[in-house]
């Protein structure tokens, strides 16, 4: 348990109709038995866990506010301590007021994610699930809402789990066999060890084969809309923004700067850049545009290319295609309602993936977000199967990956059973680390640091 008692706002903040104040600690009843009346006169600290309370909040004796309290007993509370929520009319001031109170009282400020810290440290979840919390808040989508939802759950934990459990149980094995070779202990068997290993390389492998895709559902993927003037590219901006971002006429040169927006293309975040149409122009303003547009080109992690099906290709449009041979790309053939002067076939030499549309119709809308989830790899992610969630966790399950393979070929060298439980050692270790049994106090901080305060 952690000695100080501490409180924040929970809520955003800014005007709503209710804001929340958290009280977590050993203290956390006294406290706000101090400055909150109860309408029937009874005190917080004789309240059962999961119930509430009406009254009013004081602070020196001066009524501030009326404010329901929502009382949680150790350990079943978020954090496992005792924990006491005000909700008190929602507004800037009086949050603040009532904050104020509750630390005049006692309570010490909380730091950003001490709450879901103090639930890790007691052991209410683990660092994947505290992870998940973060996740769960700054979600921009359904799934990547629901993949953070399934990690909350502990399904990451429960797939890690497996695997290391697995492996604690073979280097026990082992070091038994070793250490106690008078007693009855059944020997270890070489294939005992490769089915184990290749057991847990298979699970492992395939976390870090969706690591990428999982990030397409999470963070999104920096895409470029490109294309010669006038092909409709800021039409297509708009029909993925779903509202006019980008300024469409039939005057080419239109777009002189980057227009960026964020949209949910199926199951993929895409952050949109309409570059300026791709040209030979003496217009300074306009050159400056097309200059970005090129570097923008170069960084993208997708082309989506757009090309004009009632136009021949020309110059501009080899560029284009040259500069998709280097990136993700889906061709985007526009204006299929008018007459075909294009040679399709030219393209898709170049770039497999080809989508049909008209922008200004929306026609074609739902094989284009059919081609980005095949491209993004999320067409077949399945998030009920855990899913890395950041940097971190890929790091960790990639090193004890490396570990695995390497007591796998020591067995293959004819290395003896200690060199091959040094590697499984430093795999557990890695695991243990990911799901924060093992994790030294650094890892930790970095994890919680950039939570917000109140959570």
């Amino acid at each position: 348990m952690s000695e100080k008692t501490v409180a924040a706002i929970s809520t955003a903040q800014g005007e709503g109709g209710i804001g929340v104040i958290r009280i977590s600690g050993d203290d956390a009843l006294e406290i706000a038995d101090r400055i909150f009346k109860n309408v029937n006169g009874r005190k917080i600290t004789e309240m059962k866990g999961y119930t509430a309370a009406f009254g009013k909040i004081c602070n020196n004796g001066e009524e501030i506010d009326e404010a329901v309290a929502l009382v949680f007993r150790a350990p079943n509370s978020y954090t496992g301590e005792d924990v006491v929520e005000l909700s008190c009319h929602g507004g800037v001031f009086i949050t603040k007021q009532v904050l104020r109170a509750v630390l005049s009282a006692g309570a010490v400020p909380a730091q950003a994610g001490e709450f879901t810290k103090r639930a890790f440290l007691n052991g209410k979840i683990d660092l994947t699930e505290a992870e998940a919390v973060i996740d769960i808040i700054s979600a921009k989508s359904t799934s990547a809402a629901r993949a953070a939802l399934f990690a909350k759950e502990g399904v990451l934990r429960k797939k890690i789990n497996s695997v290391k459990d697995d492996l604690l149980s073979l280097a026990a094995h082992l070091s038994a066999w070793a250490d106690y070779p008078e007693e009855d202990i059944a020997e270890v068997t070489d294939d005992m060890i490769f089915d184990t290993c290749n057991k847990a390389i298979t699970a492992l492998e395939k976390l870090l084969s969706n690591y990428d895709s999982g990030q397409a559902v999470k963070q999104g993927i920096d895409t470029v809309i490109a294309g010669k003037p006038n092909v409709g590219k800021s039409t297509l901006m708009n029909l993925l923004s779903g509202c006019e971002r980008s300024i469409v006429t039939d005057i080419p040169g239109t777009t002189r700067d980057i227009v960026e927006d964020t949209v949910v293309v199926g199951d993929v975040i895409l952050r949109l850049s309409d570059t300026a149409g791709l040209r030979e122009t003496d217009d300074t303003v306009e050159k400056i545009g097309v200059d970005r547009a090129r570097k923008r080109l170069e960084e993208c992690g997708l082309l989506l290319a757009v090309f004009d099906n009632s136009r021949e290709l020309d110059s501009e449009d080899i560029e284009l295609l040259k500069s998709a041979k280097n990136v993700p790309a889906v061709a985007i053939i526009n204006k299929t309602d008018l007459k075909q002067k294009l040679d399709i076939n030219y393209i898709s030499n170049i770039i497999s993936n080809i989508v049909y549309i008209a922008a200004k119709s929306g026609e074609g809308h739902e094989e284009l977000v059919k081609a980005v989830e095949k491209i993004a790899g999320t067409e077949n992610l399945n998030p009920s199967e855990g899913i890395l969630s950041n940097e971190r966790q890929r790091l960790a399950v990639s090193n004890a990956l490396s570990s695995i393979k390497e007591a796998r070929d020591a067995l293959s060298l004819g290395m003896t059973f200690d060199a091959v439980t040094v590697s499984l050692e430093d795999a557990i270790s890695q695991l243990l680390e990911l799901t924060g049994e093992k994790a030294s106090d650094e890892i930790i901080d970095r994890v919680f640091h950039n939570f917000c305060v109140g959570k």
